[in-house]
């Protein structure tokens, strides 16, 4: 899952986009209003953390441009102000949440799928597809009534964007993408080298190939 931060402090910009690897997401990183637009415009995000405090063009203007241009990503204010009209103009200007500065890593990532989802339709935290479970706050993965399986971080973060989409074909391209934030380097058999090492923990069938397109799992069991 790939998330975009826009942050200009670096203190605070290098400790959220360290822990949000950490936490099995590709985090791409700006550090103005301007450049998140023009990031926005190029690359899909699943989620946003917007600054409001930023250089140039406010976070709140950010905001309001995001959401006149039709892009419905989730997004997450994160910011030091909190006089009520500013937390107010964020949540109706179109933010799914509002966390205010300091705040505990755990809380940030608790909020992050809680808006993911509600996006997403979902009251559950845990996604499946009747046969294969992922618990996002555990990053354990178990099929059936068998024992819960941990994955590494990249294990994880695969197995999660295809069951965000069950019965969608995914290439590997699309697959690198949610996986690997910039600057990171991607082997060319990364992808191959994942699917294997699920297969091998869940059982053959729980990631099907689609020969010369790409990988799914199926829509349910």
């Amino acid at each position: 899952m790939r998330v975009l931060l826009v942050e200009d402090d670096p203190m605070i910009g290098e400790a959220i986009q360290g822990a949000l690897k950490d936490a099995s997401y590709a985090a791409d990183w700006v550090s103005n209003g301007q450049a998140a637009l023009a990031t926005l415009d190029c690359q899909h995000y699943d989620l946003v953390l917007l600054d409001l405090g930023l250089p140039g063009k406010d976070g709140l203007d950010v905001l309001t441009s995001i959401r006149a241009g039709g892009n419905p990503v989730p997004l997450l204010i994160i910011t030091a102000r909190d006089e009520l009209d500013d937390r107010l103009r964020g949540l109706d200007g179109g933010a799914d949440d509002y966390v205010l500065k300091p705040f505990e890593i755990a809380e940030l990532l608790a909020r992050m799928r809680a808006v993911l989802r509600r996006k997403g339709g979902s009251a559950t935290p845990v996604l499946g597809n009747g046969v294969v479970s992922l618990d996002p706050a555990t990053r354990q993965a178990s099929v059936g009534s068998e024992a819960p399986i941990q994955l590494s971080n990249r294990e994880f973060a695969l197995l999660q964007a295809l069951l965000i989409r069950p019965g969608a074909i995914l290439s590997r391209s699309e697959l690198e993408d949610r996986i690997y934030g910039w600057g990171e380097e991607v082997e060319s058999n990364a992808v191959e080298y994942l699917i294997h090492a699920l297969r091998r923990k869940l059982g053959s069938e729980v990631i099907k190939n689609v020969r010369g397109v790409g990988w799914m799992v199926s829509k349910g069991a």
